[in-house]
C-alpha cells in the first residue's frame, strides 16, 4: 500500500480528528475525501462532456438550461 505524507494545518488538523471517530480513524477520512473527491471530479468531466457533444449537436445550452442540468446532476 502506498503511502502518502501529509501536511495539515491547524484547522485541518482538527477536522481531521473531528472527523476520524466517525469515519474508522484518521486514514479512513483521507481515502473517503480522495473518494469522494475522485467521483467528483469524474462527474464534473462527465459534465463538461455531455456539455461539449450537446453543443456539437444542436448548439449551446443557455445558462439557465445549464444551471438546472448541473442542479439536476448534483454540480
Amino acid at each position: 500500500m502506498l503511502k502518502t505524507k501529509v501536511r495539515l494545518d491547524a484547522e485541518e488538523r482538527q477536522m481531521l480528528q473531528r472527523l476520524a471517530p466517525a469515519f474508522g480513524g484518521q486514514d479512513a477520512v483521507v481515502r473517503e475525501a480522495v473518494r469522494r473527491l475522485a467521483a467528483d471530479y469524474d462527474r464534473e468531466q462527465a459534465f463538461k462532456a455531455f456539455l461539449k457533444a450537446w453543443d456539437e449537436e444542436d448548439g449551446p445550452l443557455t445558462d439557465e438550461e445549464i444551471a438546472a442540468v448541473a442542479t439536476r446532476c448534483g454540480l
